[in-house]
């Protein structure tokens, strides 16, 4: 008797919440570099083999009706972003128990509890004295097809973080507030930040794209890369032999910095890895780059400074531009003497000169940001920046506060009566409103929201609450 071979069916649970304010759902939006769905099917094919995904769903109740109940089966929500580390873990852990699993967040985990549940979507299971256990994820696991929810195993995936001291500062920018209890001073938010092993979010906020970038994205490699060097001796002399070899520093050898074909870069800038740089990219006379991922067709010229920052295709940056902790999606523009601090910036945008994104609070207060309803929730951040859309346009001599959004296809001349952006700002609210038609025309809305833009009262919930 011949037995039928069991095959690996991906399926899609597509996920079409808008992300303000880019208006857009979280697979199309850049993580890495690269589109989240994108992301997921280079994730899957390395792990999992070479599968397509098949028609997308719309909840996991729809399963039932496309499967054969003997094919092992893989179902995951399109806004949930992990790297192979995670799903790696989470795919082994399954298949060797070939039972049917869904993966969940530990609530016990501080970064899962710090970077994946505030601002989103996500629901704990709590125990009888209200107790939050853990936080399911929509990735889930069946050896041999679709079977009842009461049947689910809950799989436990811990991030293994580190807390690491990013600045070394005095307490007045710790951002000290008093004491929920007493009235007393209390210092609960320290400049640090926690770097995992495995990194996983849902997608509900502009918030989760700056984390998945740079906190769990740039700076955990970082982390990764210094502890694969602590603890594996053959790596670390491979590495010096490397810097040696090419009479460079540690850090500057190609086994740290890897770079495209077709790219020029001069021999001032200082690049400090792990850096990678794309292809046919120019770097200028005195650039600094630590700890950056760089696109394909990226100019970052003289005197730029880029710190834990990632930089999407075809991007560029004329001199002394700096960016910390920020990421810019493709063909965006970031002008001479513009300083972004944690930002992001959508793709085919255009941030002027001498423009200053602040990050920080100077009273002590909560900074908040759009949630997953669009509604302001304390983000648990002592800092933090702003977020521009797509398609988006900001003159010159703009300071914007924290926390801040600006939609796409957004046009915004600095002048006497809005130089400083302490509010967010509607597509409503643009300068290009104000010209001549003739002249506003010009300019295309391309990615409108999902809400009636003539009933003011939804635009207000979006854009308008005091801070």
């Amino acid at each position: 008797m011949r037995f039928r071979e069991r095959k690996l069916r991906k399926f899609v649970i597509e996920d079409n919440h808008l992300i303000t304010p880019f208006n857009e759902p979280a697979r199309a939006l850049n993580i890495l570099n690269k589109a989240l769905k994108l992301h997921h099917a280079d994730i899957l094919d390395e792990v999992c083999g070479p599968t397509a995904v098949e028609r997308p769903l719309a909840s996991i109740d729809d399963l039932p009706v496309l499967i054969d109940t003997h094919d092992e089966l893989l179902v995951y929500r399109d806004n949930l972003y992990f790297d192979t580390e995670f799903f790696r873990e989470f795919f082994e852990q399954v298949r060797s128990s070939q039972l049917p699993s869904r993966a969940v967040l530990p609530a016990d985990d501080a970064a899962w509890m710090k970077y994946a549940i505030p601002l989103s979507r996500l629901r704990a299971v709590e125990d009888m004295h209200g107790k939050p256990l853990y936080y399911p994820l929509d990735l889930w696991y069946f050896p041999e097809g679709y079977v009842e929810k009461h049947k689910w195993r809950s799989v436990p995936i811990e991030s293994e973080c580190k807390e690491i001291g990013f600045y070394n500062v005095p307490d007045s920018m710790a951002n000290l507030r008093p004491g929920q209890d007493k009235g007393q001073i209390g210092r609960d938010l320290d400049l640090t930040h926690l770097l995992t092993e495995r990194s996983c979010l849902s997608i509900d906020s502009w918030v989760h794209v700056f984390f998945a970038n740079s906190i769990l994205g740039v700076f955990s490699r970082g982390k990764r890369f210094e502890k694969r060097l602590t603890t594996h001796n053959l790596d670390a002399l491979k590495i010096l032999f490397r810097a040696v070899l090419e009479q460079k520093q540690v850090l500057s050898c190609s086994k740290v910095v890897q770079v495209g074909s077709g790219t020029v870069i001069d021999p001032s800038a200082v690049v400090l890895g792990p850096t990678t740089i794309g292809s046919n990219c120019y770097i200028g006379p005195g650039v600094v780059l630590d700890n950056c991922m760089v696109g394909d067709n990226v100019t970052i010229d003289q005197g730029c400074q880029l710190m834990l920052s990632v930089i999407g295709n075809n991007c560029f940056l004329p001199f002394r531009a700096a960016l910390y902790l920020t990421t810019l999606m493709p063909y965006t523009i970031v002008a001479q003497n513009t300083c972004l601090q944690m930002c992001v910036v959508g793709r085919n945008s255009f941030i002027g000169a001498g423009n200053t994104f602040t990050d920080f609070n100077l009273l002590p207060s909560p900074l908040r940001a759009l949630n997953a309803n669009d509604e302001l929730e304390d983000t648990g951040q002592p800092v933090l920046g702003s977020c521009v859309g797509h398609n988006a346009r900001l003159g010159s001599g703009l300071v914007i506060m924290p926390a801040r959004v600006i939609e796409s296809d957004v046009i915004l001349f600095a002048s006497p009566e809005r130089r400083v952006i302490n509010r967010n700002v509607a597509y409503e609210e643009s300068d290009h409103h104000k010209v001549r038609a003739s002249v506003a025309k010009q300019h295309k809305r391309r990615y409108p929201r999902d809400v009636d833009t003539s009933d003011m009262a939804e635009v207000d919930k979006l854009y308008r609450d005091d801070w």
